[in-house]
């Protein structure tokens, strides 16, 4: 009898810990802290700092301010496992709409998501890392918007393909999301 009250015991202490294993394993892919958790290091390996330009053209406000903030994680994710990052982040096409101060300009529907991207881009403009933003003027004319009303982080360039090329030539990886 003691030995089937044993198993008993044995067999629920499995399932609590089975279950406890699991809610732990939910919690930590939940986790917001998560993705920084990772562990870069064979990509990494050997590199004390990265150079990267970002090619945003994305008109719809909700993505954009997804790439944007995956811009910054990558960049705290860099500097988190030791390496220096050097990030270039242009802005042409559509995205010109969403970073200027023009709301006439904005889609309404994308109005709060454009004061969310100038918050997250005036926090990122003081970063580590973030070396410039840039928008092409080639853009700001075909987008209808005027130049002195890209926000106050970003730059204006002639060309933001030129600018690109440029950055390529230095030694920049291109990513356009």
């Amino acid at each position: 009898m003691s030995t089937i009250t044993g198993f008993n015991r044995t067999r629920a202490m499995l399932r609590v810990l089975s279950r406890a294993t699991a809610t732990l394993a939910l919690l930590a892919l939940l986790s917001p802290t998560g993705a920084l958790s990772a562990d870069d290091a064979a990509a990494l390996a050997g590199l004390k700092e990265v150079k990267v330009a970002y090619d945003l053209t994305e008109e719809d406000g909700k993505r954009l301010l997804n790439q944007i903030s995956v811009i910054d994680e990558t960049r705290q994710s860099l500097i988190a496992q030791g390496t220096t990052p050097h990030f270039v982040i242009s802005f042409r096409g559509p995205a010109t709409r969403l970073v200027q101060t023009d709301t006439e300009k904005i889609k309404p529907e994308d109005r709060q998501l454009a004061a969310q991207i100038v918050a997250k881009l005036n926090s990122m403009s003081k970063a580590q890392g973030v070396e410039s933003m840039e928008q092409c003027g080639i853009a700001i004319r075909q987008q209808g918007t005027k130049a002195e009303n890209v926000i106050p982080p970003i730059k204006v360039v002639g060309n933001a393909w030129i600018s690109l090329m440029s950055y390529q030539n230095k030694g920049y990886a291109y990513i356009r999301p």
